[in-house]
C-alpha cells in the first residue's frame, strides 16, 4: 500500500506541532518519529482549525 500525497501543508503541519508540543521530535526524527497518538490529534486539530475557519466565513 502507497503512501497518499499530503493534503496539509507542511507549514500548517510545523505550526501544529509547535502548539502540541511534539515539533522537537519532528526535527530530530522526521514525522516517522512521532506517536500515533500525536499523529491523531494533529488530525484533530487540524479539523478543529478548519471548521473555526469555515464559521468565521461565513458571518
Amino acid at each position: 500500500m502507497g503512501r497518499r500525497r499530503s493534503i496539509m501543508s507542511d507549514s500548517l503541519k510545523e505550526e501544529i506541532a509547535k502548539e502540541l508540543g511534539f515539533y522537537d521530535t519532528v526535527q530530530k526524527e522526521g514525522w516517522g518519529g512521532i506517536t500515533t497518538r500525536d499523529a491523531g490529534n494533529m488530525v484533530k486539530r487540524a479539523i478543529q482549525m478548519a471548521e473555526e475557519q469555515m464559521i468565521n466565513n461565513q458571518k
